[in-house]
Formats: C-alpha cells, sequence, structure tokens
C-alpha cells in the first residue's frame, strides 16, 4: 500500500540528525515537524524569520500572528528566537542550514526541480525557494509519484518553469525513495513503500535510475 502523506513525511524525518537546522517546504514538508524522532534535538528554521518552531498547535492554543513562511499557524519553543528576512535569508544564503524538505511538481533524473509555477496559473512568486536550493546542503523533495491526472513527476526532463538545476539528494514519493551520493551520480531506487513492487515503480516513471 503505498504511503499517505503523514507516513512520507515520517520517512523523512528519518534523515534529520541531532544538531541539524532544518527548513521545511510548504505541503507535506510540514508534516515532519511532528515526526521529528523523540530525544533528537533538531531546529527548524522559517524564511519569515523565526528560528525554533515547534509543533502544529492546538486549536485552542492558536496564535494567529505566529505563522511560518506558508501562512499555517505554529507553536513556539522557550529557546525560539526572531529576525528581519534578511537575516534569515543570510542564514539560508550562507550554507548555515542542514536540511530542506520541499515539495515539487515535477523532479528530472538529473536532480532539477520544479515546484513554483504551473503556466497560465496565479502564482505569488517563488518564495524562498530558489535560496534554498541554492544554498541549504542537502535537499529532499516529498512529493506524491504521479500527478492527480496520472502524469509521472519524475521524469526525463522538467517541463515546468526550474527552482534549481541539479540540485535534488533525495527523493521521497508515496511509493518510494529514491536517493543519490553526489551531483554527478545518478538516482537509485533505495526503497519501496510496504506492498509496492519494484515493477509498480518501473510502470508509473519515465525517468531514468539505477536499482
Amino acid at each position: 500500500m503505498p504511503w499517505d502523506r503523514n507516513q512520507m513525511a515520517a520517512r523523512a524525518a528519518q534523515e534529520l540528525r541531532d544538531g541539524y537546522y532544518v527548513n521545511l517546504g510548504i505541503g507535506i514538508p510540514t508534516l515532519v515537524a511532528n515526526n521529528i524522532p523523540a530525544g533528537m534535538e533538531v531546529t527548524l528554521q522559517s524564511e519569515n524569520g523565526m528560528l525554533g518552531i515547534g509543533p502544529f498547535p492546538y486549536e485552542d492554543e492558536v496564535d494567529p500572528d505566529l505563522i511560518n513562511a506558508g501562512k499555517q499557524t505554529i507553536s513556539e519553543l522557550p529557546s525560539s528566537s526572531y529576525f528581519g528576512s534578511e537575516q534569515s535569508f543570510a542564514m539560508i544564503r550562507g550554507g548555515h542550514i542542514d536540511l530542506t524538505v520541499l515539495g515539487a511538481m515535477e523532479v528530472s533524473e538529473k536532480g532539477d526541480i520544479a515546484n513554483w509555477m504551473i503556466p497560465g496559473k496565479m502564482v505569488k512568486g517563488m518564495g524562498g525557494a530558489m535560496d534554498l536550493v541554492a544554498g541549504v546542503k542537502k535537499i529532499i523533495v516529498v512529493m506524491e509519484h504521479n500527478s492527480k491526472g496520472g502524469d509521472p513527476k519524475f521524469i526525463p526532463e522538467c517541463t515546468l518553469p526550474l527552482t534549481g538545476k541539479n540540485v535534488v539528494d533525495m527523493i521521497i514519493t508515496d511509493l518510494a525513495v529514491f536517493h543519490r551520493p553526489d551531483h554527478a551520480s545518478p538516482f537509485r531506487l533505495i526503497e519501496l513503500a510496504p506492498g509496492v513492487g519494484a515493477e509498480d515503480v518501473r510502470a508509473k516513471t519515465t525517468a531514468h535510475y539505477e536499482g
């Protein structure tokens, strides 16, 4: 059975390490915050100027003024700090964030990512994604394996406007996990969702990969 959204986020959380500074994109990646392994110290960073983000608040704990970059209400920690977006992006561009988990509409077999615009649809802009894929040490994409129309999202070449070229290190979908050790290597299939066969993944993927 394919992983659901929370299971995909939990799989991404397995890539966290103690002491990491982590930025989470909007959508499925935000669920990683609720799946950080017990006892592990991970500091979440948001482009809109917050370092140290707690889990999503319960309804009676919501502070409408406390939001992440995706405008979702969040909670703070005793160690949380606040600052301007210029300092936030200095952290990102300066290579001080260890890992980011992003959603995507397409990822190419070369590690290109398209996650900010579909031509003909109104968008507010790229946001911080371009800075994240350029400045963060490890890039993980979490996305559905296929679009709602059934089209593959892990493909030979991206057809949508790019966010970054040759930047993705790991792809986690509802069907499988792909990883590459460096940006000169091809992706390799390293894990399957329970009950999903390698042939199922191959039939729903047009990108070249090993394994």
